[in-house]
């Protein structure tokens, strides 16, 4: 990052400071930044979202945006791989020296720096560095269990839907919303684990090209065709279909988990789509699905109330919507 004249090296006084709030993840969110252009990314993934409230208290956090000069990427090929780094109180992310993000969880504050060049790749600099420092700012102040999952529901009841990835959760979850359900996130669930209200970001849902085959109807493929196209690291590409601007439903509250079901590649044949886990099985998925949550401090009390559930596998049958009916009784 380049420094200011010597008077402020660190960037400490500067001449012009945007603001933003936003109520995301149970947390009250103030963005502060130098550019207009990185608070568009903001509104770009957050605004528009239901408000959803988790405890009485509501946390504030904060997060300051920085826009820095920095090497010229001309493809995602090259953007910088994300490398996770920790100290004293300190968490960071760094891509390279003119991307970053630098967060104090016990303070609830952030620094983002995103280079000029890095906001020509929009959903990499959302995904790898905006959404890195909310969701762990938010997750790290309500003690809240974060997950890798999808979530649905129907009347404040939830269904986490766990799965590898290209187990077909997004397809899954596109199928519910045209059943009717509510939608509180793709694959990023947080989970409070006295009470077990989820809460997430329900503002996108990404579908590969192959799951427009089972929509019935031209216009809603069309929707999907008209959206965006994201690439990821791996080069999987992804129609990124804005759930704001759609009329689906968007989960108004948190939900009340009440089952966990594990999205599986594996065909349902003449069995059921739905299956009944046992218990052992069940918690053995779910230590292998979540490594990363076993190591925050509500772990053992979200993994002993979800063990005291139902819990399911998934599997394949003729159509996903048949899925969706599947998960709807099981809320019913």
């Amino acid at each position: 990052m380049e420094a200011n004249p010597e008077g402020d090296p660190f960037r400490e006084v500067s001449g012009r400071v945007l603001r933003e709030r936003m109520h995301l993840l149970g947390g009250l969110f103030e963005f502060e930044s130098n550019s207009r252009r990185l608070l568009g990314l903001v509104e770009a993934a957050y605004a528009g979202l239901p408000t959803h409230r988790l405890r009485p208290a509501v946390p504030q956090i904060h997060i300051r945006l920085q826009l820095a000069s920095g090497r010229n990427f001309t493809t995602a090929h090259e953007l910088p791989l994300m490398r996770m780094q920790a100290g004293p109180g300190l968490l960071c992310g760094v891509m390279d020296n003119s991307n970053f993000a630098v967060l104090l969880p016990t303070e609830r504050q952030g620094l983002v720096v995103v280079s000029r060049h890095l906001l020509r790749f929009p959903y990499h600099a959302r995904y790898e560095l905006l959404e890195f420092a909310v969701f762990v700012l938010a997750g790290r102040a309500q003690g809240l269990v974060p997950l890798h999952a999808a979530c649905v529901g129907l009347k404040g009841r939830g269904l986490l839907l766990i799965g590898a990835p290209g187990a077909g959760k997004s397809t899954v979850a596109l199928q519910c919303l045209l059943h009717g359900l509510d939608f509180l996130t793709e694959d990023a669930a947080f989970v409070l684990p006295d009470g077990m209200l989820a809460t997430g970001v329900p503002n996108f849902l990404h579908l590969r090209e192959d799951s427009l085959r089972f929509l019935d109807g031209s216009s809603k493929a069309s929707l999907v065709r008209r959206s965006p196209v994201i690439r990821r690291r791996s080069g999987v590409e992804k129609f990124e279909v804005d759930l704001r601007r759609t009329g689906y439903r968007l989960a108004p509250s948190p939900l009340k988990v009440c089952a966990v079901v594990f999205v599986s590649k594996r065909g349902a044949g003449r069995g059921p789509v739905l299956a009944t886990l046992q218990r052992s099985e069940m918690l053995a998925r779910l230590d292998r699905s979540q490594r990363y949550a076993t190591i925050q401090p509500g772990w053992a009390a979200f993994r002993r109330q979800l063990a005291a559930m139902n819990a399911f596998e998934l599997r394949r049958g003729r159509h996903p919507g048949q899925a969706a009916d599947e998960l709807l009784r099981a809320l019913q």
